[in-house]
């Protein structure tokens, strides 16, 4: 793996990992239809590091609010809930129960886990799952605004937004775009909908890349390389970190459509070249 190519798909991962146009659909569009290396084949320690560059730029954009549920964590535990510390943590509190049920979901996605990637190799359930993508951006923005956050919300709300994710591990299927969308129509507030979306990514990321992990020291790791892989950690960093703040402020105007009119004319590329190739 040459210094480019790996700068490059870090970019890749950042970009699509939170613009919602789903990085696992991109990356096997690339790798089936391009004839791209297979990353997670060759290259699965990588593949870890870039999800772990990802998680940082979440990380640095909602660091204040990460902050908070660390502290509401320890406040939760304290005196059984209760006293002073709880009171003053109640909404990041609320905040922390909400992404604990909303990650529940993903138990059946690890079940699940051979068969979805399956799909990976399917370009023509790729390209119609791009399309649905889109349906659901183009959806997104003509939902009445809601009121709901942390403070409001049910749980029942969470959970929901939680199965959504856990539908959306399949390729093609933008999680950020997925969870987003079902938070708008649980009543979310635009700018609570996207802030729950990305934070509740960080322990599906974490567990995600905890089992590759496994994997990957079971196959081992080419030192040498090591490198060449944190220029492409950087890379998605920074590219993730620039792609939260172009979701926060779309999100904000309503301007989801744009990428439904990419994952629509995408989702009908990759599927015409499925059948002629």
């Amino acid at each position: 793996m040459t210094l480019w190519f790996a700068i490059f798909l870090g970019f890749v991962q950042g970009v699509t990992e939170f613009l919602p146009v789903s990085s696992s659909g991109h990356l096997s569009i690339f790798q089936n239809v391009f004839g791209m290396q297979n990353i997670e084949q060759n290259h699965l320690f990588f593949d870890v590091l870039l999800h772990l560059g990802t998680l940082v730029s979440v990380c640095i954009v909602y660091r204040k609010d990460i902050a908070e549920l660390i502290s509401a964590f320890f406040a939760l535990f304290r005196r059984g809930g209760k006293g002073e510390a709880a009171t003053k943590h109640r909404s990041s509190i609320r905040l922390l129960i909400m992404i604990i049920i909303a990650t529940l979901p993903l138990a059946a996605a690890v079940i699940l886990k051979d068969y979805v990637e399956k799909l990976y190799y399917n370009v023509t359930f790729i390209g119609l799952a791009l399309i649905v993508t889109g349906l659901l951006l183009f959806i997104s923005d003509r939902i009445v605004k809601g009121k709901k956050n942390e403070k409001n919300a049910k749980m029942s709300n969470a959970l929901i937004v939680g199965i959504a994710q856990a539908i959306a591990v399949v390729p093609g299927l933008s999680r950020s775009g997925t969870t987003i969308t079902a938070g708008l129509f649980q009543g979310f507030d635009r700018e609570f909908a996207v802030k729950f979306s990305f934070i509740m990514s960080i322990p599906a990321i974490l567990g995600a890349n905890i089992l590759t992990l496994i994997d990957a020291l079971k196959v081992g790791v080419d030192l040498s390389l090591l490198p060449t892989y944190l220029a492409g950690v950087v890379a998605a960093a920074v590219s993730g970190f620039f792609a939260i703040k172009l979701v926060k402020l779309i999100s904000q105007k309503e301007r989801f459509g744009s990428f439904a009119y990419y994952c629509w004319t995408a989702g009908l590329i990759v599927i015409v070249l499925s059948i002629i190739i």
